[in-house]
């Protein structure tokens, strides 16, 4: 499974970004995806996830209420809508996703940078 981000970039507080992650390979392996992000000095964590079907998901407390994950298996791409960004949702941006036999992908990252 290859997975390839897109969608960052530069955006002022308040403003919105959509990211893309773009899965090919052995796609009808993959069970769960996520959105995990790493700013600077700190460890990666996970902002959001959603199973196969998109009829589960799970978010970080910190971004409730203002980012969005679906996924469009058709077209085998998962979103991360981000609405109401801060300064601190600045990172790095990587797509993640989970076999079923629980072997893990990553993307190479996509920055996001939000400004004051």
């Amino acid at each position: 499974v290859q997975l390839v981000e897109s969608g960052g970039g530069l955006v002022q507080a308040g403003g919105s970004l959509r990211l893309s992650c773009a899965a090919s390979g052995s796609t009808f392996s993959i069970n769960t995806m996520g959105w995990y992000r790493q700013a600077p000095g700190k460890q990666r964590d996970l902002v959001a996830a959603i199973t196969t079907d998109g009829g589960s998901t799970n978010y970080a407390d910190s971004v409730k209420g203002r980012f969005t994950i679906s996924r469009d298996k058709a077209k085998n791409t998962m979103y991360l809508q981000m609405n109401s960004l801060k300064p601190e949702d600045t990172a790095v941006y990587y797509c993640h996703a989970v076999n079923d036999l629980g072997f893990p992908y990553w993307g190479q990252g996509t920055q996001v940078t939000v400004s004051s």
